[in-house]
């Protein structure tokens, strides 16, 4: 079986060896003189030979001492210097961040606002994976992610920045030919478009007010997409009603190529959250990453929207 080196011990030796003195040595390195005598007589012990020669009065490397001296510095230098350098960068607006973003949201609202944040930080780089499933952070190393759904408990850490309504929507054209629904049971009668990812699925669930909850379930589907994206032309087209988030179709509304459908009655909305790995300590990079969606996103002009 492969056996480790003692590596704090070999840094100690160095340290020991060019400070000349266990006292000054264990002074250097805020440690007690008995920690620093106990980890040179364990390297003695494991190389099976002495690496200084003691008197009450002097100490001097032996023979073996003098052949270890230079990778043992080399060790303590490149100890002290990766130290340094991960301190430095996670202290500091440089290196790399990895994020995962829903495709439909990450495209519209998301990538817009990078050019801003790498012309600001120069040094950081960006790595955004677009997909809408969720992704393990931890196993496949996200620092961040951006989570559009009501998060269950876990281990992630979650920072909520607004509330994203999901509308039930249809184009003028089609609610001409097939009239407006006014009551969730009418869309028994209508023709559906479905995000494969719809944790609502075939029955779409709606509150009112007034009259409560009401689940109504779909008929068969015409088309159906793993991305809101590809709803989006048929839905234009007038070929069903779909529910979707509002950051979706805020544009289409305000132009009147859609038209919100039954907006007495509401479904369930959902979080626009950003989710990170256990552990609370992360870089200045990500953190100051995380504060500029979080205000951005804030202020989007479809949270705004009415």
């Amino acid at each position: 079986m492969r056996k480790l080196p003692d590596l704090e011990a070999w840094a100690i030796f160095a340290t020991v060896a060019s400070t000349g003195s266990f006292a000054r040595a264990a002074e250097e390195l805020s440690l007690s003189p008995a920690t620093v005598s106990k980890a040179i007589t364990r390297l003695e012990q494991r190389m099976k030979t002495m690496l200084f020669h003691r008197t009450s009065r002097s100490m001097s490397l032996t023979e073996s001492g003098h052949v270890a001296l230079e990778r043992a510095t080399r060790i303590l230098e490149e100890g002290e210097a990766v130290e340094a350098e991960i301190t430095e960068q996670s202290q500091s607006l440089r290196g790399m961040i990895r994020v995962s973003a829903p495709m439909s949201f990450g495209l519209s609202s998301l990538a817009p606002l990078l050019p801003t944040f790498l012309k600001a930080n120069p040094e950081v780089e960006l790595d955004i994976q677009f997909n809408d499933e969720h992704v393990d952070l931890v196993a496949e190393g996200f620092d961040v992610a951006v989570r559009i759904s009501n998060l269950v408990d876990s281990s992630l850490l979650a920072r909520n920045i607004c509330k994203v309504r999901i509308l039930l929507v249809g184009a003028p054209a089609y609610l001409k030919e097939y009239g407006e629904p006014k009551h969730p049971m009418e869309l028994a009668h209508h023709k559906a478009l479905l995000y494969t990812y719809s944790k609502a699925g075939m029955s779409w669930r709606f509150k009112h007010p007034i009259k409560g909850e009401f689940v109504q379930h779909l008929p068969p589907v015409s088309l159906r997409a793993n991305n809101s994206d590809g709803l989006q032309p048929a839905l234009l087209d007038g070929l069903g009603l779909a529910l979707l988030p509002d950051f979706l179709v805020w544009q289409h509304l305000q132009s009147g190529e859609l038209r919100h459908v039954m907006q007495d009655w509401e479904a369930e909305s959902v979080s626009l959250s950003l989710v990170t790995p256990p552990g609370r300590k992360r870089p200045m990079r990500v953190q100051v990453f995380m504060d500029y969606l979080a205000s951005s996103l804030a202020q989007a002009p479809w949270v705004r929207a009415e």
